[in-house]
């Protein structure tokens, strides 16, 4: 991760993913690792791929209510990217914690 957060900081995204995705690829239960690349692809304007890669950290996450609400978080502004309203106020609802 901290190699990924080198590279962002260095403006180098394409090489952030790359090393987000290896990351991923030897800890694929790493509930972190899905979220940190999801928030990379919103980064780089790909909405869709951000929600389905927040989706698989929620999963994941389990009882991490916290990383849980932040995936929530994320999605909602994914999905208004997308122009998606009324999803993305159903997910903020869930990362404050409603149903």
């Amino acid at each position: 991760m901290d190699e990924a957060q080198t590279a962002r900081e260095a403006g180098n995204l394409e090489g952030a993913a790359a090393t987000l995705e290896r990351a991923v690829r030897m800890q694929p239960r790493n509930a972190t690792l899905w979220y940190r690349l999801a928030e990379l692809r919103l980064q780089q304007e790909k909405p869709q791929m951000a929600v389905d890669l927040a989706l698989k950290s929620k999963l994941l996450a389990g009882s991490d209510q916290e990383l849980v609400q932040k995936n929530w978080a994320l999605i909602a502004q994914a999905k208004r990217r997308l122009g998606d309203e009324a999803g993305a106020t159903a997910a903020e609802r869930r990362a404050a914690g409603q149903p």
